[in-house]
């Protein structure tokens, strides 16, 4: 299952990223916001990572105005590496080098791009390169 949040910059994206997935025949959940009145960016940032670090949802996306203030916020959380991707070979690169299970989006990103971008995401596999696993666990071993 793919989890799926934004504030309220991103509200409009959430729902068309959310439409694209089910049409792509993933299940998803949203874990809000789900109005465009001003929210604040952590309270879905941290709903999102706390679920995946929960196992209750294999990936998360979030979605705010840069995806960077999502992404700093997720990133607080043990055992959570989100990515703020802007373009395909980032969402790979995210993936098949780093493992990250949060993808971060910006809404002021065309549409169709964000679609290609989240679909690239979630059909790419971590590499399991030696390189890259002792990488993630030194960044693990400094995590507090």
């Amino acid at each position: 299952m793919i989890g799926i949040a934004s504030d309220h910059a991103g509200f409009k994206i959430k729902d068309e990223i959310i439409n694209y997935l089910e049409s792509l025949n993933y299940e998803v959940k949203d874990y809000g916001t789900y109005t465009e009145e001003s929210t604040d960016y952590p309270i879905y940032a941290f709903k999102i990572g706390e679920a995946v670090k929960n196992k209750e949802i294999s990936k998360g996306i979030l979605i705010c105005n840069t995806g960077i203030g999502m992404s700093i916020a997720c990133n607080k959380i043990k055992g959570i590496s989100c990515a703020k991707a802007d373009n395909i070979e980032e969402a790979i690169l995210s993936r098949k080098h780093n493992n990250s299970n949060v993808l971060a989006l910006s809404s002021l990103k065309n549409i169709e791009d964000l679609k290609k971008i989240v679909k690239t995401y979630l059909e790419t596999d971590f590499s399991n390169e030696e390189r890259h696993i002792r990488r993630i666990e030194e960044i693990n071993k400094y995590e507090c």
